[in-house]
C-alpha cells in the first residue's frame, strides 16, 4: 500500500464539484450532478475514498439491507494512480461492513480478473431497467 495515499469512510471534507470535475476528465462521470453525486454518497451503507494530495483519487460505496444482500457500487480510481492497490485496499475496507451479506456488483469483463483475485465470483445473469427518464427522479413509470 503507497503510504502517500490515505483513506476515509465518511463524506467529511469531499468537494464534490472538485470530484465531478475529476471523474469528467477520466471519462468516469455517469451524468450525476455534484449533489447528485453527494446525495448518492450520503445514502449508502458504507462509503471509502482514497485521497493524496488533499484530492480524491478513489471511491466506492456499498448500497445494503442491513441484513443478506448488499450491491457494490460506483468503484473508481483515478487513471494516474490504478493498478497500485488503491481499488483493492477500498473494497477490502468496504467489506469489512457487511460481514454475513452476499455481494452483487456489475463490472466491465476486463475486469474479472481483478475481482475474481479479490475472490469474487462471477454470476451468468443481471438485468437492468431505468425507471422514467435518467436521473431524472420526477418522472416514473
Amino acid at each position: 500500500m503507497n503510504p502517500a495515499i490515505t483513506y476515509t469512510e465518511n463524506l467529511d471534507g469531499i468537494d464534490w464539484e472538485a470530484l465531478k470535475t475529476r471523474l469528467r476528465d477520466d471519462d468516469f462521470d455517469n451524468g450525476r450532478t455534484p449533489a447528485q453525486l453527494e446525495r448518492s454518497f450520503a445514502n449508502s451503507q458504507a462509503v471509502c475514498f482514497a485521497w493524496a494530495n488533499g484530492q480524491v483519487i478513489g471511491k466506492a460505496r456499498l448500497l445494503s439491507d442491513g441484513v443478506c444482500n448488499a450491491y457494490l457500487v460506483d468503484v473508481w480510481t483515478y487513471g494516474p494512480y490504478r493498478r497500485q492497490g488503491i481499488a483493492r485496499e477500498i473494497i477490502r475496507r468496504l467489506l469489512r461492513a457487511i460481514p454475513g451479506q452476499h455481494i452483487y456488483f456489475q463490472a466491465d469483463d476486463a475486469l474479472v480478473p481483478f475481482y475474481e483475485k479479490l475472490g469474487f465470483r462471477k454470476e451468468p445473469h443481471g438485468f437492468s431497467r431505468v425507471v422514467g427518464s435518467w436521473l431524472n427522479a420526477d418522472s416514473g413509470d
